[in-house]
């Protein structure tokens, strides 16, 4: 009895030991967060759907810059391989039309209005110029299946770019196309409590992915993970065991604010004016 005992024993540290492995983010030769650190992040500029500064558009970013905040943006591939700056793949929600972003080229996309507003979708180019440097950006590249040439064409821009910058995604190919290309850019790897959420538990990847089990290919330097669930083991130990730096997204209220700066180190907020 003694024997098996100890042999579950051993194998249960051994699994623990992996499991620990499996999630660890960068450790060594991480670079210094605490300039980003300093910012609160508006969620894809300082928007109002209702205005004429719609989500992701250059006035949203230039109210944003103007008030002194951060940008959290999102960057994906246009059909003729043009970066510009959207969240949804598909156009129904913020365009009110058909297909996706991968559907048009950039040009086509000009005929689409953002909302009910006259601005149109940013190049991300554009957006660059429009900050340029004035306030730190966090960069969410866009990757729906394995293609990451929005990795590359993205980094092309950030090259010549001379403000801070940093770069985020769900997708952990995205994350570790930078640890592999462009070391010295900080990374992050965004999650979900997806198992809470069954309308986006869709395949097993989201498990692998809401328990950052891809840390080991991607090696982030900071997590960005929903405000609404702190409590998530391996993010919970990549912060306090590894000393990773942790974002939380997307905050909605003051309140919110308050309880999320016991759990995070960066905040990225929406839907009101932080105090």
């Amino acid at each position: 009895m003694l024997t098996i005992l100890t042999t579950i024993a051993i194998g249960a540290l051994a699994l623990f030991i992996l499991y620990l492995l499996m999630i660890m983010p960068r450790v060594s030769g991480k670079p210094d967060m605490t300039p980003f650190k300093k910012w609160l992040y508006a969620h894809r500029g300082l928007h109002d759907n209702a205005t004429e500064a719609p989500e992701n558009s250059l006035r949203a970013f230039s109210r944003a810059v103007e008030a002194g905040y951060g940008i959290e943006l999102d960057v994906q591939m246009t059909k003729d391989r043009v970066p510009v700056v959207f969240h949804d793949f598909t156009l129904k929600r913020i365009c009110r039309r058909e297909g996706k972003i991968s559907d048009y080229t950039y040009h086509e996309l000009q005929n689409f209005r953002l909302c009910d507003s006259q601005e149109r979708i940013p190049r991300f180019e554009d957006v660059l110029k429009l900050v340029d440097g004035r306030v730190p950006l966090i960069v969410e590249l866009k990757i729906e299946k394995l293609n990451t040439a929005v990795c590359s064409a993205g980094d092309r821009l950030l090259a010549k770019y001379k403000g801070m910058y940093c770069i985020e995604s769900f997708h952990p190919l995205a994350v570790f196309w930078y640890r592999r290309h462009r070391k010295g850019v900080v990374r992050g790897q965004l999650s979900d409590a997806f198992l809470k959420q069954r309308e986006k538990f869709k395949n097993p990847f989201c498990f692998f992915l809401e328990y950052l089990l891809f840390n080991w290919l991607a090696k982030p330097d900071f997590i960005a993970y929903n405000h609404q669930y702190p409590k998530v083991l391996s993010r919970r130990f990549c912060r306090g065991l590894f000393g990773s730096t942790a974002a939380a997204w997307t905050i909605k209220s003051q309140e919110q604010l308050r309880a999320a700066r016991k759990h995070f180190d960066i905040f990225i907020f929406d839907s009101f004016i932080p105090e």
